[in-house]
């Protein structure tokens, strides 16, 4: 389905309420979406856990969960990718779809909302609800994919760094600036994110429920800056960890602004 208000047009999928392509002025501005490969290209949503959880199990309030594993043996990419969210509501420049998560690898049940706008540029909200009895470890995040051409650079440069191993924050924090090169890393930063290069200007604007931001760079012509609630492995490092409690909402809230 799209939505669409003056010069820009975006193609959402209700199969993980996936953001399939994003244009302004006939113009793409995110890579053009992978329906079998949805973090390498579009904008996946990751919910309730973004990036990786180690070995693909954790303890939460004295019970061991398991999640699906991939081949490096972590779990990744939350657990709503390849569901099948309902359209609730929908007008020619917005859309609110829902799914409700329940998952032997979750403690509860959750009622997922995400709300995309057109609105002087992209806006996505996630509302979730805890439907259940018991309280639940939450993170949130979208895995956006721009388009770059040449050299790029992401301001502010002057950022916190979580330090991994294997690709796993360990919980610990360090000075970084970043510059062009490969990454597969989560930095923490509280202000507004610009990814800029020859193609476009890309602000994402955030509120203070967004702190973390994962740059991803396995993509030709291409890098993913992706807001996050909190870390990978916030199960374990806690980074970004919130709970959510029996029948409490969480809201979370994105916009991405674009110069071309």
């Amino acid at each position: 389905m799209h939505i669409v208000n003056q010069d820009m047009v975006a193609e959402i999928m209700e199969n993980g309420a996936y953001l399939y392509t994003f244009a302004k002025d006939g113009k793409e501005i995110i890579l053009k979406g992978k329906e079998e490969r949805k973090t390498h290209g579009g904008m996946a949503l990751l919910i309730p856990f973004a990036n990786r959880v180690k070995d693909a199990k954790y303890t939460w309030e004295g019970k061991e969960y398991y999640l699906p594993k991939n081949k490096e043996g972590n779990a990744i990419h939350g657990l709503i990718m390849d569901k099948q969210f309902s359209v609730i509501d929908k007008s020619e420049n917005y859309v609110v779809l829902q799914y409700t998560l329940d998952h032997p690898g979750y403690p509860t049940k959750l009622l997922i909302k995400v709300t995309y706008s057109l609105n002087q540029g992209l806006e996505t909200r996630i509302n979730v609800k805890n439907l259940g009895n018991l309280k639940a470890p939450l993170v949130v995040g979208a895995h956006p994919y721009f388009i770059v051409k040449g050299k790029w650079s992401i301001k502010p440069s002057k950022v916190e760094r979580c330090i991994l191993e294997k690709n796993i924050p360990t919980g610990k924090i360090e000075e970084y600036t970043i510059t062009q090169k490969d990454y597969d890393d989560c930095f923490i930063i509280p202000s507004d994110v610009t990814l800029e290069s020859e193609y476009s200007k890309i602000t994402i604007k955030k509120d203070e429920t967004m702190k973390y931001i994962q740059i991803y760079t396995g993509e030709p012509n291409a890098v993913a800056v992706e807001p996050m609630s909190g870390a990978p492995d916030a199960y374990h490092n806690n980074l970004g960890l919130v709970s959510i409690q029996p029948k409490e909402i969480k809201e979370f809230y994105f916009k991405i602004e674009v110069n071309i």
